[in-house]
């Protein structure tokens, strides 16, 4: 939803929904301002994700992941305090039980378990450039559909549903809506295989992501919690 009144509307949709089918039901309303963690792309996001569940795991998505696996728990009946939940979570993050379960359901369908453990296992793009700030200040807005939007245009995605998705491209984020930046400081990668895209690509992301010398402070990630 493009806006907190739609998003309100929809989940207590959803709720009345969970209702109807005798199921308790409980909607979590996020910001997507910019985008959750710092990676966008097929591979560099599951990258992302393993390192995730193995403990490193960015701000923003610990507050997701947190509140929506506690409330998980609590409608499971298996504690009802939310806090003793996120408790138990982060301790199997830290404990390396999420990571192994996660070992263990890809193993049981098939999958190549040597990627997960060895994350220089998946295949890189031919190209990974840096962007740097062009000026000193705070990042005030980076519009999380047109990061999207450019990935897709790098292969990430696909325009027309005959396009080949290649999983190699993407773009990694190293700041936040809030964070302060310098001059020629790094502020993403483009990893990028058609090297016609990259001048293209960088003006993009440029105009992306906003900077100017006012402070800004954080985006708030859980807006609010609908029962």
């Amino acid at each position: 939803m493009k806006n907190l009144h739609d998003a309100e509307k929809l989940a207590k949709e959803m709720i009345t929904i969970g209702k109807l089918a005798k199921r308790e039901t409980v909607c979590v309303v996020t910001n997507m301002d910019e985008p959750l963690g710092y990676n966008i792309g097929n591979s560099l996001e599951v990258k992302e994700a393993i390192e995730a569940l193995k403990g490193d795991i960015a701000e923003d998505v610990k507050k997701v992941v947190l509140e929506l696996g506690s409330y998980m728990i609590v409608l499971a009946g298996i504690t009802n305090e939310l806090e003793k939940a996120k408790e138990m979570l982060i301790e199997n993050l830290q404990n390396g039980k999420a990571y192994n379960k996660f070992m263990e359901l890809v193993k049981k369908q098939g999958g190549d378990i040597t990627y997960l453990s060895d994350l220089e296992n998946f295949e890189e793009s031919q190209y990974i450039e840096p962007i740097y700030s062009e000026k000193t200040g705070y990042i005030y807005s980076m519009d999380a559909k047109e990061i999207g939007k450019l990935a897709c245009s790098l292969g990430a995605g696909r325009v027309k549903k005959e396009d080949k998705i290649d999983s190699s491209v993407g773009i990694v984020l190293l700041k936040k809506v809030g964070d302060y930046v310098t001059k020629d400081e790094e502020i993403a990668y483009l990893h990028i295989n058609n090297p016609e895209q990259l001048e293209p690509a960088k003006e993009s992301i440029k105009k992306i992501i906003k900077i100017r010398k006012e402070k800004q402070e954080a985006l708030k990630t859980i807006i609010k919690v609908i029962k």
